[in-house]
């Protein structure tokens, strides 16, 4: 009797018989039973269903490198119109990079991940250009005549600023040297007096150029282009207003403390006229036109100008040299 009843349990499903506390015991087994019959592998549902978390993505066949497909004469702007990164297969060259494995040579440009990393120019190329700049050929407009040579650029914008813009492959691409600033101005387009001229050497010491009369004034210490632009212009200024500023103690200056020679009243002028005025005239009495004649003559000239770079540039070899031959000339030796 007891397997004719598990049998007629298995077969009916849940069949309540609370006298003899079975439900539990048929719940579980009804439960098992349907699972074992009604339950799917992996497989099945692989096979019933083409969605979901089990679905296979077919693969798509590398097609043929763009390279290959290239004609002679490709438009290279089409290709790289803007900046992009390396696309080895639309690059027509066998480009490489990368360390090169001992015996070897650097990995190919194909899946090279150095060639992805850094910034190229491959947009920038002169027919690129070209086709930028006839793009723009309507915007622009005739250069003014007036601007036709470097010396007439130098008289209507003396002033000249310098900076430099650099292209880095790093991880930023800002350059703390980006922000200097170099300005530059020749001396002779400002206008300044003989006492503002020498002031202003003073001021600004070793940022003059003798030799190319171009003062430089060079500022870093913002942390952006803007600023120390504006700080140098600033500086500029500052400088040629305090040029023109006579303070009261520079009326107090002697010769020793003139920044150059000055050969007018100096003691090499007073001897040498002295001695030329006796050469001369000798028991007769000087004048002062006899003076003026004796200083105009050309050795003397000669003489003021060897006698003056002397003095300023200090001893060397030239400078001896032109001194000696500019005393023989006075003394016809």
């Amino acid at each position: 009797m007891a397997s004719h009843t598990s049998k007629a349990f298995l077969s009916l499903g849940r069949i309540n018989v609370p006298c003899l506390r079975l439900q539990g015991f048929v719940n579980r087994v009804t439960y098992a039973t349907d699972m074992t019959k009604t339950s799917y592998g992996n497989d099945d549902l692989r096979e019933k269903s083409n969605t979901g978390p089990f679905r296979e993505k077919t693969k798509r066949d590398a097609g043929e490198p763009r390279t290959n497909r290239m004609l002679l004469d490709q438009d290279w702007t089409a290709v790289y119109p803007a900046a992009t990164p390396f696309r080895s297969n639309s690059v027509p060259l066998p480009v490489r990079m990368g360390y090169p494995m001992k015996g070897s040579v650097p990995p190919e440009k194909k899946g090279n991940l150095e060639l992805i990393k850094i910034p190229n120019f491959l947009h920038l190329t002169p027919g690129a250009i070209k086709k930028h700049c006839e793009a723009l050929k309507p915007f622009c407009t005739k250069w003014p005549s007036a601007l036709d040579t470097d010396a007439q650029c130098d008289q209507h914008f003396p002033i000249k600023v310098e900076s430099t813009d650099y292209a880095s492959a790093g991880v930023s691409v800002r350059n703390p040297s980006a922000r200097i600033i170099h300005l530059r101005i020749k001396l002779s387009s400002l206008n300044l007096d003989d006492h503002a001229r020498k002031k202003m050497l003073k001021l600004v010491g070793e940022r003059y150029c003798k030799d190319t009369d171009i003062l430089t004034i060079t500022t870093d210490s913002c942390p952006l282009r803007q600023q120390n632009y504006d700080y140098a212009m600033y500086l500029l200024t500052v400088l040629y207003h305090e040029s023109w500023k006579t303070e009261a103690w520079e009326a107090e200056k002697t010769v020793a403390d003139m920044e150059e020679f000055s050969w007018e009243d100096s003691p090499s002028q007073k001897n040498i006229l002295d001695m030329l005025v006796r050469m001369k005239m000798a028991g007769e009495e000087e004048s002062e036109e006899v003076r003026e004649q004796l200083l105009g003559r050309k050795e003397v000239q000669e003489y003021k100008d060897s006698v003056t770079r002397l003095k300023n540039e200090g001893e060397s070899e030239s400078t001896m040299l032109q001194y000696k031959e500019a005393v023989k000339k006075v003394f016809n030796l």
